[in-house]
């Protein structure tokens, strides 16, 4: 075993990566939500408006405090993001793919615009859910994506499948009904 895993496996049995991470992580996007959003108000100080610093920091304590202490959330946070950390690369590596066959003057962005950009972000979106799934237990033998899966390949049938392709129609329908008038002219204007 090398020297850096025997610091690891110390940082490990120290609680670095069981309270110390996770407290820091909780604490640091909830600080950053509430200082972006301002939810909890505002102070003048001269002519520029603040955020409440010190109430924001006191709210991002309390609740990192509060996840640290469930056990629960900590695994399910050690062990989704990893994973999550990993659809990450393989996104990155595949827009580096898509990148190599692409003229200098291009631009990425550009060219993933509109529709595309909207399916890689449902993809990655279902991804990321899928991952946290996968990791929060429903019962003491699987996870709530394992418990989806076994519950709709028990129960595939006719009816499921009809009222699945019914919900699908109607979604598209009324995607493609509110869509919007491209081309149209506006009533009142010839």
């Amino acid at each position: 075993m090398s020297v850096l895993r025997n610091a690891l496996d110390f940082l490990g049995e120290f609680g670095i990566f069981d309270v110390i991470l996770p407290f820091l992580l909780v604490f640091a996007v909830v600080f950053g939500i509430l200082e972006k959003t301002r939810i909890l108000g505002e102070e003048k100080i001269g002519k520029e408006t603040y955020p409440r610093k010190n109430l924001n920091a006191i709210v991002a304590f309390v609740l990192a405090m509060l996840v640290v202490a469930a056990t629960k959330i900590v695994g399910v946070i050690n062990t989704a993001l990893p994973q999550v950390s990993l659809l990450i690369i393989v996104a990155l590596s595949f827009l580096l793919m898509i990148g190599i066959f692409m003229k200098p003057d291009n631009t990425l962005y550009e060219k993933l615009s509109g529709r595309w950009m909207v399916f890689l972000m449902i993809i990655m979106f279902v991804g990321v859910i899928s991952v946290f799934l996968g990791n929060i237990p429903a019962n003491e033998k699987q996870s709530w994506l394992g418990f989806a899966f076994n519950y709709v390949l028990e129960f595939w049938s006719g009816t499921l499948v009809a009222t699945l392709i019914l919900l699908g129609v109607v979604i598209w329908a009324i995607i493609y009904i509110t869509k919007g008038d491209e081309g149209r002219p506006s009533a009142g204007k010839e």
